[in-house]
């Protein structure tokens, strides 16, 4: 190992010191260009714009943000953003996001992201694409909830489903396991469940620690880190784009956050394949389609295990992949290594399960097809507030 840095490091890192000082940052945070589609409670559905000349082609791609986390989990940085690796390789791409959560939507619970947001999402997506079959990305909670609407839907037009980093089995999450036995022993009244019913959810501070909690190692020696990469702008670009991420945390609607911490954290619900919702089973057996699931290998979230318990539920699933790729929570689905993992086994699944209807797509002259491009909306409403207030 070299103590004494290279001159050529040398001069990198002086650069990379000066670039910082004079415009504040080196990661290309601009989020790109989006549309927003249609929206309804805590719902907003974006088309992202097909870059200048290309082709679109196939079905539609369709990202599910996880409660509390910005949709710029998908659109990271410019260079390491899985939106922008489907808009230029010519794939319709939309997001969900559900905008700033607020006392009043303390009531609103699991059901109206399994029930309401991600089935209108689907439909409204394909419908938006010219009647395609939608492939389905969820990470984190966004795949759990995924899961659980395709299973107590069978009628949605999905084309197949990605599931990344979404734990079924919390026994087996360290940062979790711990604590299942003291929450149990409160059985309701203890201080987390008294907070949230009085403030009304899991404001944004509680949010972001807790995302900070499950990497303390890396939080700890983030200054080493950066000290030794200097020379290296993209591992300091990542650094400035996570922080970013983690900075615009969202709070939890007080009832959701309820469900998931009596029936996910204490109960453990999910881990037999079956969720109680209102009044009726819904079952990961129901699940036909061809199900990806991805493990993060150094993921404390949702550690290899913890997700590797749900593939035996999908019984009844067309095909079922399970892909265990490097990263942890986030890095697995965005970080620099993704671009040469997760993103290659997604752009495969995708293409080995494309609908057999023709692309209909044009030209990029515009004239050499009688349908219009896919994902296109001569219609278009607005743009993106959500955008505009992420590159602030």
């Amino acid at each position: 190992m070299d103590l004494l840095p290279k001159p050529d490091q040398v001069v990198a890192a002086a650069g990379n010191v000066a670039h910082k000082v004079l415009y504040g940052k080196l990661a290309d945070l601009r989020p790109m260009p989006r549309t927003l589609i249609d929206e309804g409670t805590l719902r907003e559905i974006y088309h992202y714009r097909p870059t200048a000349g290309a082709r679109q082609s196939g079905d539609p791609v369709l990202m599910v943000t996880p409660l509390a986390a910005p949709s710029s989990c998908y659109d990271l940085r410019r260079g390491c953003s899985l939106v922008e690796h489907f808009v230029t390789g010519g794939r319709p791409t939309y997001l969900v996001e559900y905008g700033e959560v607020s006392f009043k939507d303390r009531n609103l619970g699991m059901e109206h992201w399994i029930e309401e947001v991600v089935p209108t999402t689907i439909r409204t997506v394909s419908e938006h694409a010219g009647g395609r079959p939608v492939h389905v990305i969820g990470w984190s909670l966004g795949g759990i909830f995924t899961l659980l609407a395709a299973a107590a839907d069978a009628d949605l037009p999905i084309a197949s489903l990605t599931i990344v980093g979404s734990p079924f089995d919390v026994s087996l999450v360290p940062l979790v396991a711990p604590l299942r036995p003291l929450l149990n022993f409160f059985n309701g009244r203890g201080p987390i469940s008294q907070g949230y019913q009085l403030i009304g959810g899991a404001p944004k501070p509680l949010v972001k620690w807790a995302f900070q909690l499950s990497s303390v190692q890396k939080l700890v020696t983030k200054p080493l880190a950066l000290a030794t990469h200097l020379d290296d702008a993209d591992f300091l670009a990542q650094i400035e784009a996570v922080d970013h991420f983690t900075a615009n945390m969202i709070a939890y609607p007080g009832r959701t956050f309820g469900q998931l911490y009596h029936r996910m954290l204490k109960a453990n619900a999910l881990v037999g394949g079956t969720f109680e919702l209102d009044d009726r089973t819904i079952s990961l057996a129901d699940i036909t389609v061809p199900t990806l699931v991805f493990a993060g290998s150094t993921d404390g979230i949702a550690p290899v295990a913890a997700v590797k318990a749900m593939v035996p539920l999908l019984t009844n699933a067309e095909e079922v992949r399970f892909e265990i790729v490097p990263g942890g929570h986030l890095g697995m689905l965005t970080g620099r290594a993704a671009r040469g993992t997760t993103w290659q086994v997604m752009d495969e699944w995708i293409d080995a399960h494309l609908s057999d209807r023709d692309a209909g797509s044009v030209e990029p002259d515009g004239g050499a097809s009688a349908e219009p491009a896919i994902g296109a909306n001569p219609q278009r409403r607005y743009s993106s507030k959500g955008s505009r207030a992420l590159s602030r």
